[in-house]
């Protein structure tokens, strides 16, 4: 990557001048324009297509605009703030801010439990503020790393982030700039990672100006949510570098810990190098010299660990990935629902393959894809998947939001927390799981086009179809879909609090267990039973094993184990009543008595 391409946007310099700079390769003519006093600065091009001017009485707040051909008059699609909205003016920012999180050095992704959130219903205010509020909590559950569902300003208050159209400027509505470095700082000194999600696959469809500036899109593929990104067409070394510039942006100046990126898989790149890789390189450096360490994750809809290789096996280089896989074989199995792409699933089978190989599809016929799909993930660590039970899409892309604590029982609630963090992956929770939140997750938007917000009904209706509902589309645009995703932060029932403190106690042993340390594949043990719905596996770790017992039935179950010394019973979600359990004895010639429904974890 050509690095002389310097910096995109507004860059204020502590001396007080003011360095104004975009791309527009196939433009005749670039000003700035100052509202403050309504004045027009020309902007000197260079071979490559960028535009630049430096002034000496730009301030921190000034509102500006670039004026292109002397017709359009714009944002800059690197603003850094759009306090007036999408279509508004961008505002000059400062990066100062007084730090106090020296010492912090980051946490590998193998040791990370992650919670993901959304800033606007994560709490009534809405705000960095409100998060910074109960990151006290998050400590006491035993969260050491968050993961922030996309920042970047969307049209309105109220959007998931993934229609995000200035890649650079942080949600407005949210608390801006100064609030979510606020809300890192904090984190940092309770010991809590921050990892935001980006978006690097697409750009929204309401204030999205980027092709009035140059070639950011390429009409060579197509994504399912709008055009791609020009990562390998004419004039891609200037997009590459603004998408760069904006991870190290994320990680550098505001000390994110590491980005989720979303759907790599929709990321098209045939260059020589792919832009995910030169990512992972580019952020590698980083690390190196910031002594603090950054990780890369990705969702993508393949099964194809490439992308978590390292270059020297021909890989990418990402450190982790997400895994839909173990939630579609988790959910199918609790819920025994088998529409849209659960008909994958369903059997016991399958989430006893997703704990031990990661992957569930590892070369074999998939019913849904209509062709045999994924291969095996065997050199790599379990510490590079991110596992659970819920995340936002596949609660938001529901028909009615509904979480699984609406769609099972308590017994199913406590062997899905079980299941997910007594598995070798990383765990993540999404907010609220942990106590059982009632309140759903819905889809919702704020857009201003009337146009878009009719596309956006129809398309969720039509996607609704596809699953098989025929119940009415909650409308996104409402304000009351929005509102009731906010969460209720209801602890004061019994089994509320029994939850958390399942969690806590859940996430507190697989942080202290030696067994439970170990992310290599060599460490763990999957038993060959003849009952299907009982997944039995070993852990183990500088000589230290355990044994976990999993029962995915409606009935009581047997497991003749063939036991080599005593067993000592130190957890069972049947009988857990909110506080650490007393060990059991049970000697070689008993066989193990498993509820249905609960999951059990023994001691050799």
């Amino acid at each position: 990557m050509n690095y002389l391409f310097g910096a995109f946007g507004a860059t204020y310099q502590k001396n007080g001048q003011c360095t104004f700079r975009t791309w527009a390769p196939e433009r005749k003519s670039v000003k700035l324009k100052l509202l403050k006093d309504g004045r027009h600065f020309d902007m000197k091009r260079d071979e490559f297509g960028f535009w630049e001017t430096a002034i000496d009485f730009a301030a921190p707040g000034d509102e500006y605009q670039f004026v292109l051909d002397d017709d359009k008059l714009l944002p800059d699609p690197a603003s850094r703030c759009q306090k007036h909205g999408v279509h508004g003016p961008s505002v000059v920012t400062q990066q100062s801010f007084s730090w106090n999180d020296s010492r912090w050095k980051g946490i590998p992704l193998e040791e990370m439990v992650i919670y993901e959130l959304h800033i606007g219903t994560f709490t009534k205010q809405g705000t960095f503020e409100g998060v910074v509020s109960k990151l006290d909590y998050l400590s006491e559950l035993g969260i050491n790393t968050i993961e922030i569902m996309p920042l970047a300003q969307f049209p309105g208050s109220r959007n998931w982030g993934y229609d995000g159209v200035f890649p650079f400027a942080v949600q407005h509505t949210y608390g801006g700039i100064e609030g979510l470095k606020q809300l890192v700082d904090a984190a940092h000194q309770r010991n809590i990672a921050v990892i935001l999600d980006v978006v690097y696959n697409h750009q929204g469809p309401e204030g999205n100006y980027f092709e009035a500036f140059g070639p950011f899109f390429s009409d060579k593929y197509k994504t399912f949510w709008g055009k791609a990104i020009n990562f390998d067409d004419a004039h891609c070394d200037a997009v590459r570098h603004f998408y760069l510039q904006n991870a190290l942006q994320w990680l550098d100046e505001f000390h994110i810990d590491g980005l989720r990126l979303d759907a790599v898989h929709a990321i098209w790149d045939f260059s020589a190098q792919h832009f995910v890789q030169q990512l992972a390189d580019t952020v590698k450096d980083l690390d190196h010299k910031l002594g603090c360490k950054k990780v890369l994750i990705a969702e993508f809809d393949l099964n194809n660990p490439r992308y978590i290789r390292p270059k020297t096996k021909g890989g990418l280089g990402l450190d982790g990935q997400w895994i839909d896989e173990f939630h579609h074989a988790l959910h199918a199995r609790l819920t025994g629902e088998m529409n849209g792409y659960y008909e994958d699933f369903g059997d016991t089978t399958h989430l006893t393959k997703s704990l031990r190989d990661s992957y569930v599809y590892t070369g074999e016929y998939s019913k849904h894809r209509k062709k045999y799909f994924g291969i095996p993930a065997n050199d790599t660590s379990y510490g590079q998947f991110v596992v659970f039970s819920q995340n936002h899409d596949q609660i938001g892309n529901r028909l009615l939001g509904d979480r699984i604590s609406k769609q099972v029982d308590f017994e199913k609630l406590k062997l899905a927390a079980a299941t997910v963090l007594l598995s070798p992956h990383v765990p993540m929770l999404f907010m609220g799981e942990e106590y059982g939140e009632q309140n759903p997750f819905q889809y919702f938007i704020s857009h201003t086009d009337k146009t878009l917000i009719e596309n956006v009904r129809k398309g969720r209706r039509e996607e609704f179809k596809y699953f098989g509902w025929t119940e009415e589309v909650p409308d996104p645009q409402a304000v009351e879909t929005f509102e009731q995703c906010i969460l209720s932060w209801d602890l004061q029932t019994q089994a509320n609090r029994t939850l958390f403190s399942l969690y806590q106690y859940l996430i507190n042993f697989r942080k202290i267990h030696p067994a439970m340390k170990s992310r290599e594949r060599s460490d763990l043990m999957v038993h060959n039973l003849t009952e299907k719905d009982l997944i039995v596996f070993e852990r183990y770790h500088d000589g230290h094993r355990i044994l976990i017992v999993l029962n995915f039935s409606d009935r009581n179950m047997i497991h003749p184990l063939q036991l080599e010394r005593q067993l000592k019973k130190i957890f069972d979600s049947a009988s857990w009543s909110g506080s650490e359990q007393n060990p059991t004895i049970v000697n070689t010639n008993e066989p193990i008595a498993v509820k249905a429904w609960s999951a059990q974890v023994y001691e050799r």
